[in-house]
């Protein structure tokens, strides 16, 4: 293992994240906020100890193996949460470590959980920088770096395989660092293009600003308590689902698309079960708030909308409180828990292509038992998906379901309501937001255990990296020479 390339790359970032600070001390600057201090001492922090550790580093060997890809993102995830929580505390936003550790961590990792309850008290670089850490952590933090990384002369090829562990990690470039960028400018094109829509809208510039940082990332992330809800206007709210669907996307797409192929948007398999998913499930939650609710009819196609593309790309913005509708709507919402966006977008979850690949290989099997002696492979695309990543599609489910079940039961020892434990467990491992029982869309995770606090933290670093990258981490074997 080569300690000093991990060390020299941790340290690389934390120069990016003290930058990033900067960013936000730059809003608090421009507002007259109370916490510009705050960021600028927070950035110290950062900036000081990354550029020693980099120096110190300097002949370190540039080539990655995967055991260091895997060791330096589980890392990253890890240090960019202890650091980016400490101008929450100095600010004195979130003074306990363990509440601002959490807010972080669902920061980066987007999932978009809060403890606060105060949303519009704080101040303006604090709101900023709560969205700025979903709009980072989006895209990947590593993503982001391999764009620049080049110039420090490291290779990038196991990081970007490590934090981007789809089952097709897509490159839109052989070189990994064109990728990166062009990645990047599609998220940076997409983020300003919904600002600009928004704020024609009627919302602030700010609010414009922070709630694109946040739909981009599919963070959810806002600067109202009561999210999208505090705006009661329909432009506003299909602008939202519009790029929450964009983001939900796999970007190699999007970026096909925009370079004049749409045609392989609607050839797009993945894409299509997505809208399919969406439309089906918004046309019976939909059906079923007419039936059991007084709301008129746009406002129910609206609400059911809203909350299905929210859930299912893992966003987490809210404009109705779904924990407070009929069981049968409540239930139907929770499934898609375990749905998530498209492979090679920033949505969590397990992946509209696992769940297609899931699906499809279950329908063949049947097919198999009656016809033994029939060779029929499982088809994506039109191309055959081979056995090996069908193997690592049923072993992720598998994990994943273990890992919500074992993590259900150890919740439950801070938290014994076992739907509010269920939900929390599920939201975090799938980078949600909001969950059911005690902590749906209108509560928030304060009065959760510390503890309790700490081990969903986890969880949404395990769900945002999928699990293998760090779950490997505990393996003895991955530590043998």
């Amino acid at each position: 293992m080569n300690v000093k390339i991990i060390a020299r790359v941790l340290g690389l970032l934390l120069v990016v994240e003290g930058l990033s600070m900067l960013v936000a001390m730059l809003v608090a600057l421009l507002y007259q906020g109370p916490d510009v201090t705050s960021f600028l001492v927070s950035s110290l922090i950062c900036i000081i100890p990354g550029l020693v550790i980099a120096f110190l580093t300097s002949k370190a060997p540039k080539n990655i193996s995967k055991r260091e890809g895997f060791v330096i993102v589980s890392l990253v995830w890890l240090v960019f949460s202890l650091f980016g929580s400490i101008p929450y505390v100095i600010s004195g936003s979130i003074p306990d470590y363990t509440n601002a550790f959490f807010e972080t961590m669902s920061g980066f990792t987007t999932t978009g959980s809060s403890i606060l309850e105060n949303i519009e008290e704080l101040p303006h670089g604090i709101l900023f920088w709560r969205s700025l850490t979903q709009w980072l952590g989006g895209m990947g933090i590593i993503v982001l770096s391999l764009s620049f990384m080049p110039i420090f002369g490291i290779g990038g090829m196991q990081l970007f395989a490590a934090e981007v562990p789809g089952p097709t990690p897509d490159k839109i470039s052989p070189k990994i660092h064109q990728t990166a960028r062009m990645l990047w400018l599609i998220y940076i094109l997409f983020t300003t293009l919904e600002t600009l829509l928004l704020w024609a809208g009627g919302m602030s510039l700010f609010d414009s600003v922070n709630h694109s940082l946040t739909t981009m990332a599919t963070g959810g992330f806002g600067t109202k308590q009561d999210s999208i809800a505090h705006w009661d206007s329909a432009y506003i709210q299909y602008v939202i689902i519009f790029f929450m669907i964009l983001a939900g996307t796999n970007f190699s797409l999007s970026y096909l698309v925009l370079k004049g192929k749409v045609s392989r948007l609607y050839k797009d398999e993945e894409f299509k079960y997505y809208i399919f998913f969406i439309v089906g499930f918004t046309i019976i939650i939909f059906s079923g708030l007419l039936i059991t609710s007084t709301l008129g009819v746009e406002q129910a196609f609206r609400d059911s909308l809203f909350q299905v593309v929210s859930i299912i790309t893992t966003t987490g913005f809210a404009t109705a409180d779904y924990v407070l509708w009929a069981p049968i709507l409540t239930i139907l919402i929770f499934a898609l828990f375990f749905f998530g966006g498209s492979a090679g977008s920033t949505g969590g979850g397990i992946k509209i292509m696992r769940i297609v690949v899931l699906l499809k290989n279950s329908y063949y099997e049947l097919r198999r038992i009656v016809h033994p002696n029939a060779v029929i492979p499982v088809r994506f695309n039109q191309h055959s998906v081979d056995s090996k990543t069908v193997n690592n599609v049923l072993a992720f489910f598998m994990f994943y379901m273990l890992v919500f079940f074992l993590s259900s039961i150890i919740f439950m020892l801070f938290e014994p309501d076992m739907a509010t434990a269920m939900g929390a467990v599920a939201t975090s491992l799938g980078n949600i937001g909001p969950g059911i029982g005690d902590v749906g869309p209108s509560q928030t995770f304060l009065s959760i255990h510390p503890l309790g606090k700490w081990f969903l933290s986890f969880l949404m670093m395990l769900g945002r990296l999928e699990l293998f990258t760090v779950l490997v981490l505990f393996s003895p074997s991955f530590w043998k020479h």
